[in-house]
């Protein structure tokens, strides 16, 4: 009889319309990814029986698989949405309980812990006090709002031109208010261990027009550094810093304003003596004023980075992916996660961006991977297909009628 055959063919195209149903309705669902409902022929064979003389008695659902295709990429101004442009998946935690998501729709908690919106935690490597991460088991994120204490200068790098056509400088000894004992100068801004600022001042004397050498003084407030004498001396041979040359100085500081002395090195390594204006191209230090929190960025590896109005960044941790050799055999929870099953093999996280692992966007989100036109589409297909079985039904309805009604 086919009414096995268009039963079951009834219930596969539901099974379908099911899914599809299931695609069109979260096609808006941020990191949702798209079903796909596969279907098996059924034999009813006996051990004696032959394959070429027994219909199938239809048709069932093998399976129901996620399609773990990449979906668009579209942009949010939430810094903390981020989406994952490649393989991988987010490792969530609650209470001990490890789950994994594509959706990037990240928040703040109450405790300051990154978490989804469904209050699960992101995790990630954490980064300690200093800013530093290592690649330990991965924990809960945790986003401080501490202020950042303030970083003594400790060493600095100049890199310009001395002018070779300069003169000896007329007058000695050196005076920074007397424009006749130097050659030339260039400032710079310090600071204590109480994140003070010190304005510097260098200048540069050339002694000897003869010579390659340039003399370098330091003022602070007004006050020449280093007992009044030159910090050291810049020898150049053929309008490079001489090999055999010195260009590491020590500038010694007085205390001020509470904070202790302190001295930093400046390091002129990369300075030149060619025929133009004596000036310095870059002026780098590490000290740095306190600051407080101004924002966060997501770099594409997932670092975590704090804003401060310091001007400076510190490293507040990195989230992690985690990745499976059989993505499919994961178990869907709903609420955008997935478990690890026996089927999906054994998680490897690490961070994006290295291996086979895709990079994070921050600022963004990834969309369902549901092309609604398509699944128009496959549902029309499903009805018809139901309609089909429907009919197949009423076919075997009517020849049924027609034996029963024979005299």
């Amino acid at each position: 009889m086919g009414f096995q055959q268009g039963l079951s063919g009834l219930n596969a195209a539901s099974k379908n319309l099911d899914v599809i149903g299931n695609n069109v309705a979260n096609a808006n669902t941020i990191g949702f990814k798209g079903q796909r409902a596969e279907f098996g022929d059924m034999y009813a064979n006996s051990l004696l029986g032959s394959s070429q003389t027994i219909p199938g008695i239809g048709v069932r659902t093998a399976a129901i698989t996620q399609q773990f295709g990449q979906g668009n990429i579209s942009v949010t101004s939430n810094p903390l949405d981020i989406a994952i442009n490649g393989n991988g998946f987010f490792r969530l935690e609650n209470n001990g309980v490890v789950t994994y998501s594509r959706n990037g729709q990240f928040q703040v908690d109450k405790d300051q812990y990154l978490v989804t919106a469904s209050g699960q935690h992101v995790t990630g490597f954490v980064a300690d006090a200093g800013g530093s991460i290592t690649a330990d088991a991965p924990g809960r994120l945790r986003l401080s709002t501490t202020a950042m204490a303030p970083a003594v200068t400790t060493k600095s790098t100049i890199k310009g031109n001395f002018d070779s056509r300069e003169d000896t400088i007329p007058n000695t000894p050196f005076n920074p208010v007397d424009s006749t004992t130097y050659n030339g100068a260039s400032g710079m801004t310090v600071y204590d261990d109480l994140g003070n600022s010190h304005a510097v001042q260098l200048y540069f004397a050339r002694p000897d027009p003869t010579t390659s050498d340039w003399q370098v003084y330091a003022v602070e407030n007004g006050s020449t550094l280093n007992g009044g004498t030159a910090i050291g001396t810049l020898s150049f041979s053929n309008g490079l810093l001489s090999s055999t040359a010195t260009t590491n100085f020590t500038v010694p500081v007085p205390a001020a304003n509470g904070a202790g002395a302190f001295s930093f090195d400046i390091d002129f390594a990369g300075s030149t003596q060619f025929g133009a204006s004596t000036a310095m191209t870059a002026i780098t230090q590490d000290g740095y004023a306190p600051g407080t929190l101004a924002g966060f960025s997501i770099g594409n590896d997932g670092t975590i980075s704090g804003r401060y109005s310091n001007g400076q960044t510190k490293a507040q941790g990195r989230i992690v992916l985690t990745d499976f050799a059989n993505p499919q055999g994961l178990a869907s929870l709903g609420n955008n996660q997935w478990a690890e099953t026996t089927a999906s093999g054994q998680p490897v996280t690490g961070t994006a961006g290295t291996g086979n692992f895709g990079t994070m966007q921050s600022a963004a989100l990834e969309e369902a991977n549901v092309d609604l036109t398509n699944e128009l589409v496959n549902m029309i297909t499903a009805q018809r297909a139901y309609q089909a079985n429907a009919q197949t039904v009423k076919t075997m309805d009517s020849m049924l009628q027609t034996l029963v009604n024979m005299r």
